[in-house]
């Protein structure tokens, strides 16, 4: 069905369109766009959000705990001075001691600690080590488990069989002459020079 329309006139849709507008494309009012432009302006100058501001927020993140100090038994810290335990003061014994405080008698030792390494009571494998033998040793010789410098010092002097046996097993060589108050070796004997004058 032809159209009743006189040829070469346009419609009146198409000739509504805005100068500049292509036809068939979306046009756009000049009000939408101020309208748009005032809405950013609302935005742009609105204050941020108390959350998005500069100003430091509190950490509220599990912050790491501090280290928890590390406490030895008045046992385990006499084993480590090397020390009997019943022959320290009252105040050491009392109480559990930080291993701090055991490193600082080691580096700085009080005038206790060192009367004590010297003169003894000592323990058990402190008194094997000097006596040169075992701990299993003493415990076999019924020897107390705490000895002074001197006791030890007059056992070696003695030299016992038991002991004289138990040192050549510990370190063989050693047993048939005294040793000293920590357990050295005695002096290797120098071979006899032999005679260089041959038998006529």
């Amino acid at each position: 069905m032809r159209s009743s329309r006189p040829p070469g006139r346009r419609s009146r849709h198409t000739r509504s369109h805005l100068p500049g507008v292509t036809p068939v494309t979306k046009a756009t009012s000049s009000g939408s766009g101020m309208a748009q432009s005032l809405s950013d302006a609302r935005y742009a100058a609105a204050p941020y959000p108390r959350s998005m501001t500069d100003e430091p927020r509190e950490d509220r993140r599990q912050q790491p705990k501090p280290p928890k100090q590390q406490l030895l038994s008045p046992k385990t810290a006499a084993d480590k001075l090397g020390v009997f335990l019943p022959a320290t003061p009252d105040e050491f014994r009392a109480a559990p001691i930080a291993r701090d405080a055991v490193q600082a008698l080691q580096t700085d030792p009080p005038a206790w600690l060192v009367t004590l390494r010297r003169e003894g009571p000592h323990p058990r494998g402190e008194v094997a080590r000097r006596l040169g033998v075992s701990n299993s040793a003493l415990a076999r010789a019924g020897v107390s488990d705490s000895m002074t410098t001197s006791e030890i010092r007059t056992l070696l002097a003695d030299m016992p069989e038991w002991l004289s046996i138990e040192r050549d097993k510990h370190a063989p060589g050693t047993g048939a002459a005294p040793g000293t108050a920590i357990g050295e070796r005695p002096p290797r004997r120098e071979p006899e020079p032999e005679d260089d004058e041959a038998d006529d």
